[in-house]
């Protein structure tokens, strides 16, 4: 991808349940310069496996935003995808009411809006078997991880507490953000144009919906569009 664009933004973007910050490995290669591609790690995986993984989304968000403070030197947007669009959500409220300068933008995608969560479903997927069921459902895991015993003993754990995070979470009564909000789904993910549109509520600066054709890993399946995007919108809102 090219393009000259405004000088210099970064984009922090948070992973979906169970992943490491290396899903946003190939942005990096794939977006032009003015964009750098900053992925947040999540403690239990990647860089961070020696830590327990958190299953409370509100302190996850409280550590996150308290560990980007440090690292905002310019103009930046947040990116999440599934439970990563949650904490992307969450994230730029505590960026918005600590610092002056908000995000410049907001992506979530994969997710319904808070307001039309059902937090019920997460309960049923506590056993393993029903953790594997679920992954083969989403299609986000390569066989050859499903097949082996070790990764699954890696992998579950992780992504137990991240449904509980999804669990747990609950939309608060607060004053919507400012900044420009971007919502993509997926035509052929569990979340409906209804859910999707709800997003809007959730700031008070400009929408927009984008619905591409996969499941809920459209962001794999249509990853060209979904950084082509990211770019046109960052560029329009800041010329």
């Amino acid at each position: 991808m090219h393009g000259t664009g405004p000088v210099g933004l970064d984009l922090f973007c948070f992973p979906h349940a169970g992943a490491s910050a290396t899903v946003y490995a190939r942005w990096r290669r794939r977006l032009p310069e003015w964009l750098q591609v900053r992925p947040v790690e999540l403690p239990g995986r990647g860089a961070r496996i020696q830590e327990l993984p958190y299953t409370d989304l509100d302190a996850l968000a409280d550590l996150l935003a308290g560990e980007l403070i440090p690292q905002i030197g310019r103009p930046y947007a947040l990116f999440g995808h599934s439970l990563g669009a949650l904490l992307a959500f969450e994230v730029a409220h505590r960026l918005t009411s600590c610092r002056a300068a908000g995000p410049q933008a907001l992506f979530v995608s994969g997710t319904h809006a808070p307001t039309r969560r059902n937090a019920g479903r997460y309960a049923s997927w506590q056993s393993d078997d029903a953790l594997v069921a679920e992954m083969r459902k989403l299609q986000g895991t390569s066989p050859e991880v499903l097949a082996s015993t070790e990764l699954m003993a890696l992998t579950l754990p992780v992504l137990r507490a991240d449904f509980q995070v999804c669990g747990g979470y609950r939309p608060k009564a607060r004053p919507p953000l400012q900044c420009p909000l971007h919502v993509f789904g997926g035509d052929a993910d569990e979340t409906t144009r209804d859910t999707l549109m709800a997003w809007q509520y959730e700031s008070a600066g400009t929408f927009s919906l984008d619905v591409l054709q996969g499941g809920h890993f459209f962001i794999r399946s249509c990853e060209a569009r979904v950084l082509e995007l990211i770019c046109g919108y960052l560029e329009s809102g800041l010329s």
